[in-house]
């Protein structure tokens, strides 16, 4: 009986442990992301919302992605996606956000994704939607709310922002986390000056080494301007006293 037992209960347990492993994967896996997930404030980056389907009969026909009202972007395109469109709204912005020295006055506010006639994302499938965009503001995090259409009429809303120390809502909106950019180091600087200083200190040599040089043949040519003239002197004394 004992032996009986034992595989029983092996089984049971390793039963009941893919069901937790399943169970904590399976929501967690179908979740709309943004990825990457971290940027860097002031800074330009590409990041793309990853849409799986969680649907078993229908398909993921529209998108909506809301950026956050707190952290405007001055910047934002978006790339081609085969077999869908999208349709870009802005909003006024005060104060306005500065980009490249200009002041702009609106900002995006939300980006809808329309999949062309049967077609969208399959149940199984997923599907990515780059964006680049920048300077990202001075904020710890920027939420994405999104709103999953499907072709049966169903809506999922991915709309619950996260608490700090909280378990992950039902429904997570995508989150970006920003880290200050690193100060400049003055540090930095030190080895180009130094450099700087012995390619100086190269020249000098170089030109100090030039400048012997050039005297040495100025020297080296009068002398033999000298003994031209001698020798010509001396054969003419010699062809004199001969006649």
């Amino acid at each position: 009986m004992i032996r009986l037992r034992r595989p029983a209960t092996a089984a049971a347990l390793t039963l009941a442990a893919a069901a937790a492993v399943l169970g904590l994967a399976g929501p967690a896996s179908a979740h709309v992301t943004i990825n990457p997930k971290e940027g860097t404030q002031g800074g330009y980056g590409r990041f793309a919302f990853r849409v799986p389907n969680e649907s078993d009969t229908a398909s993921t026909v529209k998108v909506e992605v809301t950026l956050p009202d707190n952290a405007p972007v001055g910047s934002v395109s978006t790339m081609p996606v085969p077999g869908w469109t999208v349709a870009v709204e802005k909003r006024k912005v005060d104060p306005p956000v500065e980009v490249h020295g200009s002041q702009l006055t609106e900002a995006v506010s939300k980006l809808t994704y329309t999949a062309a006639a049967n077609g969208g994302v399959k149940p199984g499938e997923f599907q990515e939607f780059p964006v680049s965009m920048g300077p990202l503001p001075q904020v710890d995090t920027m939420v994405f709310k999104v709103l999953q259409t499907y072709s049966d009429g169903n809506v999922s809303r991915w709309i619950e922002e996260p608490a700090p120390g909280a378990e992950e809502p039902e429904n997570p909106a995508p989150v970006l986390a920003l880290a200050a950019a690193a100060p400049a180091s003055a540090g930095a600087s030190a080895p180009a000056t130094a450099a700087a200083a012995d390619d100086d200190d190269d020249d000098d040599g170089d030109s100090g080494a030039g400048t012997a040089f050039g005297v040495a043949g100025l020297v080296a040519g009068l002398a033999g301007l000298v003994l031209g003239g001698l020798a010509f002197a001396r054969t003419r004394r010699e062809s004199a006293a001969k006649s």
